[in-house]
This record gives C-alpha cells, sequence and structure tokens, in this order.
C-alpha cells in the first residue's frame, strides 16, 4: 500500500493542484504541497515517529502550565462520549509534542507504535500531514483521515484537532481525538469534529475565565438560558469599561476598522448602548442585552472581580485621583498638568484637553472622571472622527419612536442622556460637522436634550469632556468651528505635551513594560542597548507608540528578553552614524566641539544620563538623541 499512496500524494505535490470538492480536502493538499516544497519532505521516505526525553517532556508540561490542568479537566469531560466509538484523547503543545493521553490502554503495543502516547513529536515539519500538526500549520480544526497522511506509515490513523487558543489569540496547544482503523470515509467524521470543537472552545473559555478572574468578565450570547455557562462572546474589562481580553469568539466578532482586534478599545466601540448598559449591568439593573452599531443583538451577563470591591471609599483605599497620579513620573510638565487635573476635577465644569494623537488624552478623560463627584456614575466616550456623519446626530441625541426609516421601534437613548448623572467624552471634537456644533451648543447652554422627532426636551445633568488634536482656535479663525462653542467647551483647559518632550520617558517605558508583559504572561526584561535606542526614538505617535512597540516586541521576545532585533521597523535598525566631524547643534560651526562636550560631560558623570539630563536642563530622551546623532555609545554596550 506505500508505492500506491506515495504515488497519489506524489502527483498532487507535481501538479501543484490543490483543487477539490470539499473544503477538508483541500486543506489536506495544501499540507501535503507544503510539506515537500517547505519543508522538503518525501512521500515515499517515512521518518518514524520520534520522541522527546522525560526531562524534555517535563519541562514542556511546565511551559504549558495552568492551561494544563484546565485542558486536563476538558479532556476527561470529553473522553466519555468517544471511549465508545474507539476513540483516544490527547493534548499536544503548540510544537505538536504529545503531553497527555487519555483512554485505552497505555500498554497497548498498536497505540504505543502508532504513537498515540505521551511524548511524541507529531509536528508538521516532522513527520507531514497529520491531525495535531496541521491543526497547528492552518490554525483550525480539522480531520487528518486514514490516506489524508502525507506518509503511509500512517494510513491507520484517523485524527481529528481544534487549536486551543490562550487568552491573546496565539495557540497554546491542541486538543485531539485519534483511533486506529476507523473505516468509512473523512465525513463519516463530523461527529468528531464537532466535539473536539466543542470542547476546545470550553477549555479555552474556562482558562480564559481563570486567567482574567479579576477582571469584570462580560459575556454575550444568542440564548438568554446558556449565557452564563455558554456564552458566545466573553470581554475582560478593567473598571474603566476598556476591554483588556477578549475570547476566540469575541476576537472573530468584534473588528474594529483598525483590524487590531477589540482589545485594548472602550465598550463603547462596538456597542451603541454599551456604556450605559454596562453601568447598569455591573450594578445588577437593566436591561440584560447589547446591540452593536450593526444592530446585533446579544443576552448579557456580567460578572465581578474576583477581588476585594467597593463602591464606597474605605480608609485605606485607592485614593481617587490615583489614575490621575499613575500617568506621570518626574517630568515636571506633566506634574503640573496633574495638579491642576486633580483641581478641575471636583470643579462642575466642562473640560477641553489637546494633546497630539496618542498622548493619552482619553486615559487623562477617564482618570479625571475617576477624580471626581461623578465617578460612580456612567462614563461614556465617543470618537466624533470614527463615527460616519450620517450617525453622530442620532447617536448623540438619541430619537423618538418611528423618527425614521429603519429606526427602533421603541426609540434609543442618545449617548448625551445615557451619560446623565455622569461625564459625556467626546474625542477629536474638532471633526465634529458645524450643524451639529450648533445643537451641541444649545445642550451645553441649557442642559436638556431634544431627541430626533421629538417635541419634549429631557433635562440633563452631565459634565462634557472634550478632546482634540487640533488647534481649535486656527479652526475658529478659519470659520469651521464656532467661537461659541469653543468657549463654552474650554471652561478649563489642559495640554499634554507630546512623549518627545517629556523627562520621565525612561519611567513610562518601565511601568508600560510591566503592564504588557503581565498582560501578554511573559518576562518584562531588556536585554543591553534596547532601553538606549527605545530613549533615541522620537514617538511621533506618543505613549501610544511606545506601548504599540513594547507589546509588538514582547510578542517576539525569547525567555532571555527583548533585543534590538525584536522591535518594529525602524526602532530594529541600526542607528544611523555621522562623522565625528559633523556639526550637530544650533549654529556652531567648531567640528568637533559638540561631540566633545558632550564626552566630557558623560565621563565626568560617569555615563549617568539622568545626572547629564539634569546638568543640561533637557530630558533624558534629549541626551540619547544626542548620542546617537554624534555616533557616541556607551562603553558597557560596546563589544
Amino acid at each position: 500500500m506505500t508505492q500506491p499512496h506515495s504515488e497519489t500524494v506524489r502527483r498532487v505535490i507535481d501538479s501543484g493542484q490543490i483543487a477539490a470538492h470539499k473544503h477538508g480536502e483541500r486543506l489536506i493538499r495544501q499540507s501535503w504541497l507544503r510539506c515537500a516544497r517547505e519543508y522538503g519532505l518525501k512521500p515515499e521516505h517515512n521518518p518514524g515517529i520520534s520522541d522527546v526525553t522525560s526531562a524534555r517532556l517535563h519541562e514542556r508540561r511546565e511551559r504549558v502550565g495552568a492551561y494544563l490542568d484546565v485542558a486536563r479537566a476538558g479532556m476527561n469531560e470529553l473522553y466519555p462520549h468517544i471511549a465508545g466509538l474507539g476513540y483516544i484523547t490527547m493534548l499536544a503543545d503548540s510544537d505538536g509534542v504529545t503531553l497527555e493521553c487519555l483512554g485505552g490502554d497505555n500498554a497497548d503495543p498498536a497505540l504505543q507504535a502508532a504513537g498515540l502516547r505521551p511524548g511524541t513529536v507529531w509536528g508538521e515539519t516532522v513527520v507531514g500531514t497529520n491531525g495535531i500538526g496541521t491543526c497547528i500549520a492552518e490554525q483550525r480544526a480539522l480531520t487528518c483521515h486514514r490516506e489524508d497522511h502525507f506518509y503511509a506509515g500512517n494510513l491507520d490513523l484517523s485524527c481529528t484537532a481544534a487549536p486551543l487558543h490562550d487568552p491573546f489569540g496565539r495557540v497554546a496547544a491542541v486538543l485531539d481525538i485519534s483511533a486506529l482503523s476507523m473505516p468509512g470515509a473523512r465525513e463519516g467524521q463530523h461527529l468528531a469534529w464537532h466535539l473536539t470543537s466543542l470542547y476546545a472552545r470550553l477549555i479555552e473559555d474556562s482558562y480564559f475565565s481563570h486567567h482574567f478572574r479579576d477582571r469584570w468578565l462580560l459575556r454575550l450570547g444568542r440564548s438568554a438560558p446558556f449565557v452564563d455557562s455558554h456564552a458566545d462572546l466573553i470581554l475582560a474589562l478593567d473598571d474603566d469599561g476598556m476591554i483588556v481580553g477578549a475570547n476566540t469568539g469575541a476576537r472573530h466578532a468584534l473588528r474594529p476598522p483598525t483590524g487590531t482586534g477589540p482589545v485594548g478599545h472602550g465598550i463603547g466601540a462596538f456597542f451603541r448602548d454599551g456604556n450605559a448598559r454596562l453601568h447598569a449591568l455591573k450594578r445588577g439593573r437593566g436591561d440584560a442585552r447589547l446591540s452593536t452599531w450593526g444592530d446585533d443583538a446579544f443576552h448579557a451577563a456580567m460578572s465581578q472581580p474576583r477581588r476585594a470591591t467597593s463602591s464606597v471609599p474605605v480608609p485605606g483605599g485607592t485614593p481617587p485621583t490615583a489614575a490621575l497620579d499613575a500617568m506621570a513620573g518626574d517630568d515636571p510638565a506633566m506634574q503640573r498638568l496633574i495638579a491642576q487635573a486633580r483641581r478641575l476635577a471636583v470643579k462642575p465644569i466642562d473640560l477641553l484637553i489637546q494633546g497630539e494623537t496618542g498622548s493619552g488624552k482619553e486615559v487623562l478623560a477617564r482618570a479625571l472622571h475617576a477624580a471626581s463627584p461623578r465617578s460612580s456614575a456612567a462614563f461614556v466616550a465617543i470618537n466624533c472622527a470614527a463615527l460616519p456623519e450620517s450617525l453622530i446626530e442620532s447617536e448623540l441625541f438619541g430619537y423618538a419612536p418611528g423618527s425614521f426609516t429603519g429606526a427602533r421601534r421603541h426609540g434609543m437613548k442618545g449617548l448625551l442622556q445615557q451619560a446623565d448623572g455622569g461625564t459625556l467624552f467626546l474625542d477629536e471634537i474638532g471633526d465634529m460637522p458645524a450643524d451639529l456644533q450648533t445643537r451641541l451648543l444649545r445642550v451645553l447652554a441649557e442642559r436638556e436634550v431634544l431627541p430626533l422627532g421629538s417635541d419634549t426636551p429631557i433635562a440633563l445633568n452631565l459634565r462634557v469632556i472634550t478632546a482634540t488634536h487640533r488647534d481649535l482656535s486656527t479652526l475658529v479663525s478659519a470659520g469651521t468651528f464656532r467661537e461659541d462653542l469653543y468657549y463654552r467647551l474650554a471652561g478649563g483647559t489642559l495640554s499634554l505635551p507630546a512623549l518627545r518632550d517629556r523627562r520621565d520617558v525612561d519611567w513610562l517605558i518601565e511601568r508600560l513594560l510591566i503592564r504588557e508583559a503581565d498582560a501578554l504572561g511573559c518576562l518584562a526584561h531588556l536585554k543591553p542597548g534596547v532601553r538606549d535606542r527605545l530613549l533615541a526614538h522620537d514617538w511621533p505617535g506618543n505613549v501610544r507608540e511606545l506601548r504599540n512597540v513594547l507589546r509588538f516586541a514582547l510578542a517576539l521576545a525569547d525567555d532571555d528578553g527583548i533585543a534590538i532585533a525584536d522591535l518594529p521597523d525602524p526602532l530594529s535598525r541600526p542607528a544611523p552614524s555621522l562623522p565625528a566631524s559633523a556639526p550637530v547643534f544650533g549654529t556652531e560651526t567648531e567640528t568637533r566641539t559638540p561631540r566633545e562636550r558632550l564626552l566630557a560631560q558623560l565621563r565626568e558623570r560617569h555615563w549617568n544620563i539622568a545626572h547629564v539630563a539634569r546638568d543640561l536642563a533637557v530630558a533624558r530622551s534629549t541626551v540619547y538623541r544626542r548620542m546617537a546623532r554624534l555616533d557616541i555609545v556607551d562603553p558597557k554596550y560596546r563589544h
């Protein structure tokens, strides 16, 4: 049988044809081509099954960690459903090495010979097309049945496998059910596919809930009776309603325009009444349903963090200004801003936050809300630049029943009304259309809102915080922004400095590194030279860019920490060097004076960058940039 099967595989490889009537068959043929063309495997040369040592197996089990305990529980639940059909169930890590095996007799010679035992290697690059290895390569559930295998030595196997994702979407392990001498065609394995997929999802969601047990968990489902136990979507939220984690269902269903996934966005980015409903759900009140911007409705359930929570401040508890205090290190400009923010937070005036894109305007707005007397009420955020112009009016002001074609039968509360008693945050206010500026001005002046299609105004008690990266005074001069609205919004103005102008960049790097490493479950460590490279960067995208760079680098880094090569372009490229004779600063014409002067200061301070920055009255990042431009390298990083 070996020769005919290898010839079948070889014909597909030589022709390069993967067209097939069935989706499962296409995946198998794609794998055959991958095995031959990318891995250099030959169907007629069967390498057999290899094993890792006991020590390596133990090490791999330790690496999977707590996920392994949850997966074992899932395997124990799954096995009784398949035992009578002749299957066993296995768990493999993300490299295709089997960690656990449940079912049958572990001493069965047939199982041992087929490699259905702990410690065997089923990576596609090693043993060709198979259930576990091809599942990892395709990152989807699939069946590899008998003649689907690349090597003839595995033709007795029928394997169905599904990936197990960690809370951040990476394949952490694979759940597999396999059998020997299973007759029939691949179509007969539908039940195996559905069972494996179902229990993979249950294992994923159980571990997701365990991992984010100290966060608010929002469960969303199509069926109300099952939303608590079998939710389609699960979101982990911080206390401000920001999404910090999303299960596989939520990652697939909720896709922001940027394509980066739901994590890092506010709940209001995906659900039109999200902030207000979330506030009610936390307190066990309100309609337990949420609707997306596309009117896709879900039943909702909320579980509290497994930590001490209280809506009443207690002695020794978190102070209301904690979020403000956590925004900066020793940067003088930021400390002045925080001091102003503390005073303004408790005053009943509307505020305008100005700052470059990514500088933390919404973070500041949320911190102001948390420090205000309105902290126990809703914080409703909307990005005026992200909503289509045709929707801004209805979303802000709401509408009465039957106001227009396609409107909800019972009407809809606008965001202004949802924020009643709390804070409304309007980001990128400079992009608000002119006609809506007039309506917003009336709301701010009269503290009441008139929904579309209604004749009855509704009184409002809310604070409005607006933000923009644009110069509103310039827009006023150009006639595109109302002057009276500008002065109404700017009851108090807070200006966030750009990251390149801050002296606490080193502090921010450390703080964000720890936070992102904790979220990704990895070590927060920078290898030599990386911190210097980060400090020398200009950060045109500000804090948001810094956070994204660290998140990217942590995802690529190995266990030894982040190396320069792990940074995204252009940070990973070698720093450009200038000839030692090149003049750099101001209008100085002396060829080596700037470099010699900075070198002297560095040597005098024993290369303590903080001390040199203090002497020069500049930020440490400025010193690092000057060093990079003058081709000055700290001696401890020279090789």
